[in-house]
């Protein structure tokens, strides 16, 4: 597999294009601030072909750029229906501050094609097969994508769900701290250790890292665990 991956915008979001290998079909993820350039150079390079824009949640610096990529190639969109009103209204999803700072009023518009992400879908998308999973916490519509094979090259693209040492911020509009911690219990924690985690924001870096080193996962550790021996301690009930 063919992984490209940039960071775009003041905000630093990374974009990633990924493609079965040279010369194919490709599909670009969260196309943010100046990504437009990048994104070119690199199909350029590589002579891909895009068929698709997947997007992992709708918070505009990692959307920025989707309709001029979208309709420029004609390809869809794919975005879950809880965000994709920041697609035509980015301000939904930051904060007064941040609003103030673009002078209350940030343009965007949707693309041609919006096509909407479900819980548990599998994509058959440039000759790749990407699942995904819904994982609300740092936005209502926040997901991640997951790709690769069982016998080694697992990846997922974690949006602003994990990152290398931290989570997203939930503080934001839609933003909800006990859906984050479910998100990561349900569909983080149990994903293989060798699995490469490709951020929204820093560094790659894998599921065994994050679990052995990440606060967030380390408390989730220690909450199940605790559980775990006082169910093994309880006394039997019943037959």
């Amino acid at each position: 597999m063919l992984v490209i991956g940039f960071p775009t915008g003041a905000l630093q979001a990374n974009c990633f294009v990924l493609a079965a290998g040279e010369g194919e079909p490709c599909v670009i993820i969260d196309p943010g601030q100046d990504a437009v350039e990048p994104i070119e150079q690199a199909l350029r390079k590589h002579r891909l072909a895009p068929v698709a824009v997947l997007l992992t949640h709708g918070h505009f610096d990692h959307t920025f750029s989707v309709t001029p990529v979208c309709d420029g190639n004609d390809v869809p969109a794919y975005i879950h229906p809880d965000d994709v009103a920041m697609l035509s209204d980015p301000l939904k999803g930051i904060s007064r501050e941040s609003a103030a700072f673009f002078g209350g009023n940030l343009e965007m518009r949707e693309p041609s094609e919006v096509r909407e992400l479900t819980d548990g879908a599998d994509l058959d998308l440039a000759g790749l097969k990407i699942s995904v999973d819904h994982t609300p916490g740092h936005t209502g519509g926040s997901v991640m994508f997951r790709s690769g094979v069982q016998e080694g090259g697992r990846l997922v693209i974690s949006g602003d769900t994990l990152f290398a040492g931290s989570i997203g911020r939930t503080d934001l509009p839609g933003g909800d701290h006990s859906k984050m911690l479910s998100s990561l219990q349900n569909k983080v924690m149990t994903l293989p250790d060798d699995t490469v985690v490709l951020p929204g924001h820093g560094p790659t870096t894998t599921i065994g890292r994050e679990r052995a080193t990440n606060p967030y996962l380390l408390q989730l550790q220690d909450v199940r665990d605790t559980v775990h021996t006082k169910s093994a301690a309880a006394p039997h009930r019943g037959l």
